[in-house]
């Protein structure tokens, strides 16, 4: 293989569905760890993590309920802050990465974040993709639907999926 690029692996991030932004859901900070103390090690210098966060629009399109609208400046605010939260949760990973040493990449995209990811993996061959998981069981996943599943039948390179651990799963496993 004799390559002096590194490996480069996409984590996909989501913000918590208890705390909100700006904090990581706790699958997203598990992969994240994950990858960082079992894959990276020490060897920062031969490995890039390309981190992803797909926000997702509510169906129709408006993310903020409780605000009244009266300008297009309103409108543009609001796109500006869903912008604003989703980089704040970004920061929050690219500064772990900063803190030991390893390259990074880190952009937001708007849609399904099952296909959002499966296509962010199309167009950019990471050579490895790290999502969390929820350990939702199946009557739970019928109605959730997950990520990790989805990628793991459509993404185009090796899926490695990481449970939460029992001690970190919320009182309601859907929540993260």
């Amino acid at each position: 293989m004799g390559s002096s690029e590194p490996t480069r692996i996409m984590v996909a991030v989501s913000e918590s569905t208890i705390k909100g932004y700006p904090h990581a859901s706790i699958s997203s900070r598990g992969a994240f760890d994950w990858t960082i103390e079992k894959i990276v090690r020490s060897n920062t210098s031969g490995f890039k993590l390309l981190i992803i966060h797909v926000q997702v629009p509510d169906e129709d399109g408006f993310d903020d309920t409780n605000r009244i609208y009266a300008s297009p400046e309103d409108f543009r605010n609001m796109r500006h802050g869903d912008k604003v939260r989703g980089i704040c949760l970004l920061e929050y990973f690219v500064n772990k990465c900063h803190e030991i040493g390893i390259a990074c990449e880190a952009w937001i995209k708007k849609g399904d974040p099952k296909e959002v990811v499966c296509r962010e993996v199309q167009r950019t061959h990471p050579d490895l993709l790290v999502v969390g998981s929820r350990g939702l069981g199946p009557f739970q996943r019928v109605f959730v639907g997950t990520v990790s599943e989805f990628c793991m039948k459509h993404a185009e390179c090796p899926v490695v999926t990481i449970k939460r651990r029992a001690d970190e799963t919320p009182e309601d496993p859907v929540d993260d």
